[in-house]
C-alpha cells in the first residue's frame, strides 16, 4: 500500500508538471480561432537578370504568412497556373500546421506524381508552411528540425577561367575571401571554347545559339587544370569539379580515375540520371568522392545510390523534390549510410531557397558542403533578410521562421521577360545533342 501510494503521488506530481508544461508551452492557438489557409499565390521577380518564383501562403491570422522557393524549373507561366488553378483551391481552408498531411495529399492530388512542375510548386507550399510554423513557435526553423549541429554553413565557391592564369586568379580571389572549398571549371561546362567551329554549323544544322562540346579537348584540359591549381595553391584548398554529364559514361570513368591523384573533394555529375547504373562500375575503379542528384525528382533515383554506398554526396535541388519535408527524409536516410549532403544552390535558386537549404544544413549531422552564390543588390532589395557570407561560411539571421521575406512592391519593379527561356542546346561536332 505504501508503494502504491508513493507511485500514485509520483504519478499525480508528474501529471501536474505535464499539465503546467502544457499550459506554458502547449497549443499556440489557445484562446484563438483555429488557423486556416486563406490563400496561396505565386510571386515572380527578375532582379539582376535572374528569374525567381516564390509561393506565398496566407492564413486567417492577420499578418501571418509564409513564403517558399518554387524556383528552378523556369516555366513561370506553368508554375502560375499550377498554383492558381490547382493548389490554391485545394489548400484553402486547410490547417497549415499539418505539414506532412498537406505534403502527402498534394503529392497524390493529381494521381500521377513526381513531375517537376508539381514538385516545384509543392516545394514552395511546403517551405512556406515551415516558415509559418516557425513564426508561430517564435523559433527559427532549424530549431524545429532538431537545433544546430554547427555554428554556420560551410560553402564552396565557383572559380572559372578561359585559361589557366584566369582560373588561378579566380581561385586566388576566393581564397582571399576565406573559402576553403572551390569548384574549378575551365570556362563553361565542357570547355566549349577549346573547340573550333563545329561541322554541324558549317552544314547549317541546328540553330545559331547551339553550342559544341568535344570530348577529347575537355578530357585533356581537366587534369591539366587540377595539376596547375594544386601546384599554385597546394593541398590546403579543397577542389571540386562538375563534369555535368557532358561526356560518355566510359570516358567519365576514365577521367575520374585520372583525377584521383589530385584528391578532389568531390567530382559532380559524372553521369546523367538515365545512366546512374554506371556508378557501380565507377565505384569499383576509384576512391574519388562522388556527388550526384541535382536533376533528381523521384525518390527511386537516389535511394539505391545511397543504400548501395555508390555516392558520397547526395546533391539535390530542394525545389525539384518537393521541399523541406522530403529533403529531411533524404538526409536522414543518407545519414544511416554515411552519405553527406551537398544541396544544389545555383544563382537561379531564390534567396528563399538558399535560406531553406541553410536551415537543413544547420540541423542535420551528415551535412557535407553547400553551394554558394552571391546575392546582388537588386536581389537583396527584393528579398530582405538574405543570408550573409563571411570566411567561406553562410550565416542566416535568427528571426522566427526562415527569417527572410519578399517585398512584392519591389519585386513588381523587376517583371519577368516576355520571351520564354530555353536551355542552350549542346551538341557534338556532327550535331548529336548532348543531354545534361
Amino acid at each position: 500500500m505504501l508503494a502504491a501510494g508513493s507511485a500514485a503521488g509520483l504519478s499525480n506530481s508528474a501529471f501536474g508538471q505535464n499539465e503546467a508544461a502544457a499550459q506554458r508551452y502547449g497549443n499556440a492557438t489557445r484562446g484563438l480561432a483555429p488557423l486556416k489557409i486563406t490563400d496561396v499565390r505565386i510571386v515572380h521577380a527578375y532582379p539582376n537578370g535572374t528569374g525567381f518564383s516564390v509561393v506565398k501562403v496566407e492564413t486567417s491570422e492577420p499578418g501571418l504568412y509564409g513564403i517558399g522557393c518554387a524556383t528552378g524549373i523556369r516555366r513561370y507561366k506553368t508554375l502560375t497556373t499550377a498554383v492558381d488553378e490547382y493548389l490554391a483551391p485545394l489548400l484553402k481552408g486547410k490547417d497549415p500546421d499539418n505539414i506532412e498531411d498537406i505534403w502527402q495529399t498534394v503529392n497524390v492530388s493529381s494521381y500521377w506524381r513526381n513531375g517537376p512542375i508539381l514538385n516545384t510548386v509543392l516545394a514552395g507550399v511546403d517551405q512556406a508552411l515551415w516558415d509559418i510554423k516557425g513564426k508561430r513557435a517564435g523559433m527559427p526553423v532549424y530549431q524545429l528540425l532538431g537545433g544546430k549541429c554547427r555554428f554556420a554553413v560551410d560553402c564552396y565557391a565557383h572559380a572559372s577561367g578561359r585559361d589557366l592564369k584566369e582560373l588561378a586568379d579566380s581561385v586566388r580571389g576566393y581564397r582571399e575571401q576565406g573559402f576553403r572549398h572551390i569548384r574549378i571549371q575551365f570556362g563553361k561546362y565542357g570547355s566549349p571554347h577549346l573547340s573550333g567551329e563545329p561541322d554541324f554549323k558549317k552544314a547549317g544544322f541546328g540553330v545559331e545559339t547551339d553550342e559544341v562540346v568535344e570530348i577529347r579537348p575537355y578530357m585533356k584540359i581537366v587534369p591539366e587544370m587540377f595539376e596547375h591549381i594544386r601546384s599554385e595553391f597546394g593541398e590546403e584548398v579543397e577542389l571540386l569539379h562538375d563534369i555535368h554529364e557532358l561526356i560518355p559514361p566510359i570516358e567519365a570513368i576514365n577521367l575520374v580515375k585520372e583525377l584521383e591523384q589530385y584528391r578532389p573533394f568531390f567530382i559532380e555529375d559524372a553521369f546523367a540520371p538515365e545512366d546512374i547504373g554506371y556508378y557501380k562500375i565507377l565505384r569499383e575503379q576509384t576512391s574519388c568522392a562522388l556527388a550526384m542528384g541535382e536533376l533528381f525528382n523521384n525518390s527511386h533515383e537516389w535511394v539505391g545510390l545511397i543504400t548501395d554506398r555508390l555516392i558520397d554526396f547526395v546533391r539535390i535541388h530542394i525545389s525539384q523534390i518537393g521541399g523541406i519535408t522530403p529533403a529531411m527524409k533524404v538526409a536522414r536516410l543518407a545519414e544511416w549510410f554515411n552519405v553527406r549532403t551537398a544541396w544544389h544552390g545555383p544563382g537561379n535558386t531564390s534567396p528563399v531557397g538558399h535560406v531553406g537549404n541553410a536551415h537543413i544544413d544547420l540541423a542535420i549531422w551528415n551535412f557535407g558542403i553547400q553551394e554558394q552564390t552571391d546575392f546582388r543588390p537588386e536581389t537583396q532589395e527584393v528579398f530582405p533578410g538574405c543570408p550573409t557570407f563571411e570566411n567561406g561560411y553562410m550565416h542566416i539571421n535568427e528571426a522566427p521562421g526562415f527569417g527572410i521575406d519578399i517585398d512584392e512592391a519591389v519585386a513588381a519593379k523587376f517583371p519577368l521577360p516576355e520571351e520564354p527561356w530555353y536551355r542552350p542546346i549542346v551538341r557534338r561536332p556532327d550535331g548529336t545533342p548532348v543531354r545534361p
